[in-house]
């Protein structure tokens, strides 16, 4: 059984399905890839994964139950947008740990808060910036500290670099993927550069139009893609 199944799923909202009868499964320790084209759900599926919003009908099961959002974390696209303008670095990121009783000692928050910063690359000075002060990059450090204060075992990163410089996008993804291996946690990769997908992911589901269209290993998606979608977006990416 993987750590997320998901059976069925359906999101509408209004007259529009944005997620239409998916069915999915990730195994413990596994990076999914999710790609596809602009509004095709990616981001809508990610949502309703960790329970920010709800389906209209299926079922999504975490370790065989219900229960998600304690054990997950989410990194936003544009690092800008994630965090508050009006708290500090060190608050943002220790919020999450306070927000789910996990800690609420000033000591043990603050150190805590130290550890991540520092997993994350940034000096523990940071904690007393605000976000205007830091680059994009270090904003995007600062989500993903955030994203991994409660100590999650499922982390959703959702287009986490297309807001970056290539340069910066290069260093975010080598952090991320040090992370992923140090911390042995499962992903979903959301993003529509599949050379991004390919360094990234282990599998590889492919989206359109709310459904799921065809999922494998990264070199069975690259070598023998299946669906005419598929070979599309392979097409029309010149890097792969």
């Amino acid at each position: 059984m993987g750590l997320i199944e998901i059976s069925g799923l359906i999101k509408k909202f209004g007259g529009t399905t944005a997620v239409d009868g998916v069915t999915l499964s990730i195994e413990p320790g596994e990076v999914l890839g999710l790609v596809g084209e602009s509004g095709s759900g990616k981001s809508t599926l990610a949502r309703l994964m960790i329970k920010l919003i709800g389906p209209t009908s299926g079922e999504i099961k975490y370790n065989g139950i219900g229960e998600v959002r304690r054990d997950c974390g989410i990194v936003f696209q544009d690092p800008r947008n994630s965090l508050n303008p009006r708290i500090k670095v060190g608050e943002a990121i220790a919020e999450p740990m306070v927000i789910h009783n996990i800690e609420r000692r000033t000591e043990s928050l603050e150190r805590r808060t130290i550890e991540l910063l520092e997993m994350v690359k940034l000096p523990a000075d940071y904690a007393k910036r605000y976000p205007h002060e830091l680059s994009g990059g270090e904003r995007q450090r600062v989500g993903i500290a955030r994203a991994l204060s409660s100590s999650p075992k499922f982390l959703v990163l959702d287009e986490p670099v297309s807001a970056l410089d290539v340069s910066t996008q290069v260093e975010i993804l080598r952090l991320l993927k040090e992370i992923r291996t140090r911390l042995n946690l499962t992903c979903l990769f959301i993003a529509h550069d599949l050379l991004i997908i390919g360094y990234m992911c282990d599998r590889i589901a492919v989206m359109n139009a709310g459904k799921i269209l065809e999922t494998g290993t990264k070199e069975q998606i690259f070598k023998d893609p299946q669906n005419p979608y598929t070979k599309l977006l392979l097409a029309s990416s010149p890097k792969i």
